[in-house]
This record gives C-alpha cells, structure tokens and sequence, in this order.
C-alpha cells in the first residue's frame, strides 16, 4: 500500500475537522493532488480532464467516520452472509464456469468452491458491484486528513489503472471507499493482481467474470494459499476443555488438538497430518468451534475479520457439497461499543491490562477477559457474557 502523500497536502488539511471545511478547501486540496499526479509521471491529459473534475462527496466522509454503535454477532452477520440462496447459486455458477475454475485451480492452486465462495460474498457474484465513482471517492478520501496517504496512493493507482486501460471515469464505480468490480479490489490490489483472463489484452474486473475470477485466484495464491489444503473446519470440543487455547496467539499443533480431545463436527478424529491450527470460538462457548489452518490466515489477509474467514470457508465447503454447521450460532444480542468500554475499563481496574478502553473486543481485550473469567470461576472462552458483565459489575 502507498503510504505517502505531499507535505503541502498534510499541510493544507491538518487544520480541517468538518465535511463543510474539506469541502469549501477540496479545489486547493485537488491542486496538490495534481501536483502528485504530476510527479508521478501521469498524463497532462489525465491530470487536467479526470483529476481536475473530481467531485468531493459528503456521504463518502460521513461513511469512513461513522461508528456502528453496536457490534454485531457472529450470528446476525453470519445468517445474512451464508445463505441457501448463495449456496445455491455458487453451486449453479461452480458448474457454469467448471472449465475456466478448473483451469484456474491447476494453475493456482484454489479450489473453485473458495473463488466462489469469495465472489458471493464480496459482490453477490457480480449482482452489486457499487454504485459510486471512485476516483471521486478517492479524491474525497484524500483530502480528508485522517487517512490522506493512503487514500492519495489509492488515488493515483487508480488513475494509473485509467490511463493503462482506457477506462471511462463513469465506468470506474465501485464502494465509498474504493473497491471495484466483482471482486471489490482497491486500485492498488487491481495494480497487483489483477489479470487478463480472457486473453482480450485488459483485466477489466467490472466486466469480465474470466478476468475477475482469474485476478481473485491470483491474489490468493499471492497472499500465501496453501494448495491441497482447506481452509480448517468445524470442531466439537470436550465437556472438559479449558479453553486455555483460544485464537491465533495460541496456534497449536493438530495432534495437541487431537490430544486436547477436539473432534471433528460428526464425532470422528481429527486427521494430524504436519500442520497448526487456531481455535476459534466467535460466539463463545456455546456456539460453534472452529480449527483455521493457513488458509484461514490468508482469507483473513483478504478481509481481516475472523467473521469473514469462517463465513467465507463455510460457503465455500456448502457450495462443495458439505452441509449446515452441527452447532447453530446462537441468538445473541448486539454489544453495543459503549458497553464494550466499560468492560474494558473494569478490567483495567481489576488488574487485567487490556490497554485503552475503546469499545472494540480485540485480541488483548479478549485475552484479558479470558483471565478474568478464570479468576472469576466462569467459561474462560474470552466471550462477554452476560455473566462476565455481571461479574465485573457492568450494567
């Protein structure tokens, strides 16, 4: 990712903290923006007839600033995401496109079910690709001081992509932040990886499921995909586990696992060939259970959520053949973020260092709960429990 932007332009914007000031100062902020095009070697052509009309969009800040005030479950995100629907279709568009997922397996090493599996998720395969134009929401986004470098680098790929292509400006749509075609690439992912699958001499990602399908089995392999393995799978856990092992910080070896007394999902042993495996559980102790090898590892360097990496195996193996989760994810209410804080604030206090309250549970704050709930004589499974909230006094 690029990462450096003009000083002028840090300069221009570091004093600006509302939609209005970017937008009264958005022209002087494009003249810096063209000065880097400049020096970037982009065309007179590009700098004057396509940067010099970008458009500052309102809804574009309003949606990089916007907190969800609650973090929503593992269930409300995987039942929208993992639907018979999506199963369904994966499987019509699997053998629709056998020959050319085939092809791409052999040559990279993804199996067709994950290519569709990540099409489904990340655009509907190809139902929405976004509607807003990027290089007006990557114009806006620069000259917003709270990301500016990166978004200027995105800003200037893109561009780049423009003049090598011959892409229209209104056919370069995409989300508010920048991700286009069928497989949502930011223009630097689109700069990398992107390929001519169809042999007409253009990676076109909008219009051209070949290329998209062939860009996304490239990008993974590029990421590290393991071939011949799968992504991990649903467990069953012990009566007795103790949870002592829970997320990537604690990767172990399958045959601990196997030692542990997890099993797979119908109750046989899991295999223990050479390989490591982290435990996930995203609903906590009463939900599923979930072993993620390598694989896991890179969808998550795709979309670094675990709710994606397992939504997006779990598609993948249904659109195979395979069948529901064993463990449905419970119903669970939404946390909101300020109720996260003060948890985060009560195990501060109690000696459980989570660093500062800020109402996301992440790896520290998860692995301070998990303390907690074992000095407390709850489930350590690093979940916020009701009986966690009760516990340490969060109402």
């Amino acid at each position: 990712m690029i990462k450096n932007v003009p000083l002028a332009s840090l300069l221009l914007f570091s004093s600006l903290s509302t939609p209005l000031a970017f937008a009264t100062d958005f022209p002087s902020c494009v003249v810096e923006l063209q000065k880097t095009a400049k020096s970037q070697g982009l065309s007179a052509d590009t700098i004057e007839n396509t940067l010099g009309k970008v458009k500052y969009v309102a809804r574009v800040i309003e949606l990089d600033k916007k907190q969800p005030e609650f973090s929503q479950t593992f269930d409300n995100y995987f039942s929208k995401r993992v639907t018979d629907w999506r199963v369904k279709e994966g499987r019509r568009l699997l053998a629709e496109n056998r020959e050319l997922l085939n092809q791409l397996k052999d040559k990279y090493g993804v199996p067709p079910q994950y290519l569709m599996a990540f099409w489904g998720l990340e655009t509907n395969f190809g139902s929405y690709k976004g509607k807003m134009p990027v290089l007006d929401s990557l114009a806006t986004l620069a000259c917003d001081p709270r990301r500016s470098g990166y978004f200027t680098g995105e800003l200037m790929k893109a561009l780049k992509l423009k003049e090598e292509y011959q892409f229209e400006a209104s056919e370069m749509v995409g989300s508010w932040a920048g991700a286009m075609g069928h497989t949502q690439f930011m223009p630097s992912a689109y700069t990398a990886y992107a390929v001519d699958g169809d042999g007409d001499g253009k990676a076109d990602l909008w219009n051209s499921r070949a290329d998209a399908l062939t860009s996304a089995a490239n990008f993974l392999q590029q990421l590290g995909w393991q071939r011949n393995e799968r992504w991990g799978r649903e467990v069953t856990l012990p009566d007795n586990f103790s949870y002592e092992y829970l997320g990537k910080r604690h990767e172990q070896a399958l045959v601990k696992w196997a030692e542990l007394g997890v099993m797979k999902n119908d109750g046989q042993p899991i295999s223990t060939p050479d390989m490591k495996a982290a435990l996930y559980l995203p609903a906590g102790h009463t939900g599923p259970a979930f072993l993620g090898y390598k694989n896991f590892d890179v969808i998550m360097r795709w979309n670094r959520s675990t709710f994606y990496a397992i939504a997006v195996g779990h598609l993948a193996d249904r659109i195979n053949g395979g069948v529901s989760l064993s463990v449905a994810p419970p119903k669970q209410d939404n946390l909101s973020r300020a109720r996260v804080k003060q948890l985060q604030a009560k195990l501060n206090e109690k000696g459980f260092d989570v660093g500062k309250p800020d109402g996301v549970l992440g790896a520290n704050s998860k692995s301070g709960l998990r303390e907690f709930q074992r000095s407390a004589g709850l489930v350590a499974d690093g979940f916020p429990s009701e009986a966690s909230f009760n516990a340490l006094g969060v109402r």
